[in-house]
């Protein structure tokens, strides 16, 4: 077992397995038993159910027959369509299947040691921030002799059935598998981060640049090793399972299996004609029933397409739940897709890599109101920043930033009647640059994203930022829930992500000979205009140093204006309010910067909170001498510390 993984129940595989050998006894689970709440908490199956071992079904069981393939699974009476899907894809991936089914060699049966064989086996997924690692029995339910789940096309062929049977213990008993989500599984299997898009409300199968841009992402991840799977939306409960006529089905999960641009034509001509196919590969996990419109295994659109790209992509006749569809059908068709990427972290990888956060935190209730930590969404006007709040730096010009919003798993909880998935989402605002306490008000900040509140167990963002600094607040939908969550943020370069867990400046027992903050002030330098440098003929580079008391700031330089629009903010704890602020604009130059004027602050609580047009003056003796220029900004201080 992988040192990194961590036994669930405290079971421990080769322990386990040792004891089984020399007691020359099979293993029986006690923490999944072979009986009936280990199979429903509300349904139980149609028939008799048996608990039999594989020997007891197959003469020669194997875990793995002629390999692992995306086409050994099929789905049983459970509607887990979902968990299936996801097992087809894992079957694609060598690096991901052999981390969830670890030592698959010692654990596959040897004819020739049999006395090796404990009736024992484990499993690894990855559960809210941690890999586990699940021990479960041989037994497999069974009616009239025949698996009821999810099995493989070969009898004697038995890793999905026992993945499954680790899954179902993790989630309670089988029955709490029937409904889901694809790219959950995908998650558990892989720490991949999750993205589900909305194809109707996207529209793309009418807005062309978006859908040839989600080709190209679908590629992307696809290529670099992410999972995909795809699903029509059922409008009821009676349209499930339903069979359209085109060959797909409704409330179905499909596993994308390749995505690929396809050549016209055949032999040479191909590599000329600059027309491409756009195409997209999928599973239906109950291995029959496929697409039979355009492109469809059996179709002539086929002949178009030379028979070494044929075979190259895999093109047959059999229905085997394999097909191909052109992109646009498929944005036309599926409703929904998952993304599931695996975030490069190694620091080695000759490819785009990653920085990443993870952390962990709760939505919690307390009885003063300022330690609240479950305020609900934006809504929520009163309690809204009562929420955890994570601060992080985009410390490059402009990065791409990726957040990940996971609730813990509840299926656990369906046996008594819950387990519903929250509704949760978070929101970004851009903050002061010296930022370290908790958000009080939003008077003050931006907002520059908001990811879209659903229940669903994992929410996704991608977003480009300017430098600065940020915070994210998670919450449920509605106030006073409670939960458990994950948040993942992933940057170029590291963004020092971190809880805010303090209100105010702590007071320490220095306060007498150091002193203590009496008022609060944020300063928001709008931007300037009417610059001059010493090279007239030239444009300028500026930017801002802030200084107040002890404390400096600085903020990134504009490029090439003599108009600079700053949007920089910067906040002060100060311990003396008599003693101005110094806002100054210099002009980052090679050599030495340039001095390009200042405003000295009073920033007292009677200052008015509006923003003030203000002539930039020099410094030194001759500071009340006008410099040309002004500069647009805003002070508001409070003496209330937690006002801001």
């Amino acid at each position: 077992m992988s040192s990194s993984a961590e036994p669930y129940k405290n079971q421990r595989y080769w322990e386990l397995k040792q004891q089984c050998k020399e007691r020359k006894q099979l293993f029986e689970d006690p923490e999944f038993p072979a009986t009936s709440e280990s199979l429903f908490y509300k349904n139980s199956p149609h028939g008799i159910v048996e608990w039999k071992r594989p020997k007891e079904i197959s003469d020669n069981p194997l875990l793995f027959v002629e390999g692992i393939s995306s086409q050994d699974l099929n789905q049983g009476s459970l509607g887990n369509c979902w968990f299936v899907a996801a097992c087809s894809c894992l079957a694609l991936k060598e690096d991901l299947w052999r981390k969830v089914i670890p030592d698959n060699k010692e654990q596959e049966w040897d004819p020739n040691k049999p006395e090796n064989y404990a009736g024992i086996f484990h499993f690894q997924f990855w559960r809210f921030g941690k890999w586990v690692d699940v021990v479960v029995d041989d037994r497999l339910p069974t009616i009239n002799g025949e698996l009821i789940y999810c099995h493989s096309t070969e009898r004697n062929e038995f890793w999905s059935a026992l993945l499954e049977k680790a899954y179902a213990k993790l989630a309670g008993c089988y029955e709490a598998l029937d409904g889901g989500n694809t790219a959950d599984a995908v998650v558990d299997f892989s720490g991949a981060v999750a993205e589900s898009i909305d194809l109707e409300a996207g529209k793309y199968t009418t807005d062309i640049p978006q859908q040839l841009k989600l080709f190209e992402d679908l590629l992307k991840v696809n290529e670099r090793g992410g999972i995909i799977s795809c699903f029509i939306k059922a409008t009821s409960q009676s349209e499930v399972e339903d069979r359209m006529r085109c060959g797909l089905v409704k409330g179905h999960a499909y596993s994308v299996t390749d995505v690929r641009k396809a050549r016209l034509g055949q032999g040479l001509m191909s590599f000329f004609k600059a027309e491409k196919l756009f195409m997209i590969k999928m599973r239906n996990p109950w291995g029959k029933q496929e697409w039979n419109g355009p492109w469809s295994d059996s179709s002539e659109e086929w002949e178009k397409v030379g028979s070494s790209e044929r075979e190259n992509m895999g093109v047959t006749v059999k229905d085997d739940g394999e097909f191909w569809m052109a992109f646009d059908d498929w944005c036309k068709y599926f409703t929904g897709v998952d993304i599931c990427r695996l975030i490069n972290t190694s620091i080695l990888s000759i490819q785009k890599t990653w920085d990443e956060t993870t952390l962990q935190g709760c939505w919690t209730k307390h009885a003063d109101p300022l330690y609240n930590r479950c305020g609900g969404c934006m809504n929520c006007k009163t309690t809204f920043l009562q929420n955890p709040q994570y601060v992080f730096d985009v410390k490059k010009d402009e990065d791409e930033v990726l957040i990940s919003l996971q609730q813990r798993d509840l299926k656990i909880h369906k046996k008594i009647g819950q387990g519903e998935n929250l509704t949760i989402g978070f929101m970004v605002f851009k903050v002061e640059l010296n930022r370290e306490f908790r958000i009080h008000s939003l008077q003050t900040q931006q907002n520059v994203a908001t990811s879209t509140y659903i229940n669903a167990r994992t929410v996704f963002m991608r977003m480009t930022h300017r430098k600065g600094r940020y915070v994210i607040i998670p919450s449920t939908f509605q106030h006073s829930i409670l939960g458990d969550f994950l948040l993942r943020v992933f940057t170029d370069v590291y963004s020092g992500c971190r809880e805010l867990v303090m209100d105010k400046p702590l007071q320490t027992c220095w306060i007498g000979l150091c002193g203590y903050a009496q008022t609060v002030t944020q300063v928001h330098i709008v931007g300037a205009e009417g610059l001059q440098n010493q090279d007239s003929s030239g444009g300028a580079d500026p930017y801002l140093i802030i200084k107040c008391e002890r404390q400096t700031i600085t903020s990134p330089a504009q490029n090439n204006t003599m108009d600079p629009k700053f949007d920089t903010q910067a906040i002060f704890y100060r311990k003396k309010p008599r003693k101005p602020i110094t806002v100054q604009i210099w002009n980052k130059n090679t050599v030495q910067d340039e001095f390009m004027g200042q405003v000295i602050l009073a920033a007292s609580t009677n200052d008015p909170s509006t923003t003030q047009r203000l002539q930039l003056r020099k410094k030194g003796r001759a500071k009340a001498d006008e410099m040309p220029g002004f500069i647009t900004l805003r002070t508001i201080t409070c003496e209330n510390l937690t006002d801001l």
